[in-house]
């Protein structure tokens, strides 16, 4: 690899963290390594294992303080989704921006969110990620570029693709990465972004994790074509899937996909086939699957699965594992008790950012005009 292949920063920071630049596939313009391609590298499998677990634990701790009634609203988790959540965020740079739906604790973590800010936004605490305001299904960062989960069903779809036009008029080499169930993708949004992204050659990657249910309803009963990667033929959008449940394969296919949407400035669209194992929401009597179902997905359990697969490798021990497994319960356990002893929104903050605060945008307005 010559000297124009990789950028002086990234090569200092190979030398420094002794990552092999010559195996690393550059993401910068023409393919030219890049800082944040040497960070993805430096953070191998032993940091997805314990991003996967960390996510696990903190979700399980979610339902346990939903269930004790800490935690007010819907709850929707991720557990079972944990390698397509890890996995994606593996694959993006810092420079890239990530819209979810509701389920969405995960992203953050893996985004890189303190824990303890997630957890006692769930709580409806203060010190959450939107001041207690947007509650499990409302998790935002934009220090990180973590636009936020949403809602409403396929209510991200288009507002990401705004965003992926001001990266594209901006001139930022950049991409954004819109996640979003299967459901979503039978919304009038989905279909009408789809052509707009497609018309605009916007950077931006529609991820579809599909885990087979739209809330309570099967595919195959809400999908008369069940391959959804396809959903974009119509549009020239070319689609994919890949193995939900596999870290690896996950990283490496939203990464190819980021590339492209990145380098070419033309919209993607990534098919993740996985299953949550949980109900639809933490209310949710789940009367539409049976146990054994449930229990025959979980025999792919995507945290053991990776575990067995790295042992098997000699990458980890079983000592480790059970280190990593510790390390995340007290991450999580501190989040919840900074949590239950953070304050509440006080009352007279009730109606702030309600409205807009016309005495300090005036001057802002009357510039666009």
């Amino acid at each position: 690899m010559n000297e124009n292949s990789v950028t002086p920063v990234a090569a200092r920071m190979a030398g420094d963290l002794g990552v092999d630049i010559n195996h690393l596939n550059g993401s910068g313009p023409g393919g030219r390594v890049t800082k944040a391609d040497v960070i993805s590298a430096e953070a191998g499998p032993l940091t997805w294992l314990k991003q996967m677990i960390a996510v696990r634990r903190f979700e399980e701790a979610a339902g346990q303080g939903y269930n004790r009634a800490h935690i007010g609203g819907f709850l929707h988790l991720g557990i079972g989704e944990e390698a397509c959540i890890v996995g994606s965020c593996a694959a993006m740079q810092a420079e890239d921006y990530l819209f979810c739906t509701y389920r969405s604790h995960g992203h953050a973590l893996a985004r890189g969110t303190d824990p303890k800010l997630v957890m006692a936004e769930l709580y409806g605490r203060q010190a959450g990620t939107s001041a207690g305001r947007g509650g499990s299904m409302h998790i935002f960062d934009a220090e990180r570029r973590f636009m936020g989960g949403y809602g409403i069903v396929g209510g991200n779809i288009p507002l990401a693709a705004g965003l992926a036009l001001a990266v594209k008029r901006r001139g930022e080499e950049a991409a954004v990465l819109c996640q979003f169930g299967d459901g979503a993708t039978n919304t009038g949004n989905f279909s009408e972004t789809l052509n707009m992204a497609s018309l605009w050659n916007l950077p931006i990657v529609f991820m579809i994790s599909n885990n087979g249910f739209g809330m309570g309803t099967r595919l195959d009963r809400h999908a008369s074509h069940t391959d959804l990667s396809q959903r974009g033929e119509p549009y020239d959008i070319e689609g994919s899937q890949v193995d939900g449940m596999d870290v690896e394969k996950v990283k490496e296919a939203v990464g190819a996909a980021l590339f492209t949407a990145r380098s070419q400035s033309r919209p993607v669209i990534l098919e993740a086939i996985t299953y949550r194992f949980r109900g639809h929401s933490a209310a949710d009597p789940e009367q539409y699957r049976s146990k054994d179902e449930v229990e025959e997905w979980k025999k792919r359990d995507p945290i053991k699965l990776y575990a067995a697969s790295l042992m098997e490798r000699d990458l980890l021990s079983q000592q480790q594992l059970e280190g990593i497994e510790l390390s995340a319960q007290d991450q999580v356990d501190q989040a919840v008790e900074f949590a239950l002893h953070s304050p509440e929104p006080e009352a007279h903050t009730l109606q702030d950012n309600v409205y807009v605060d016309t005495a300090n945008t005036a001057g802002a307005l009357e510039t666009i005009r």
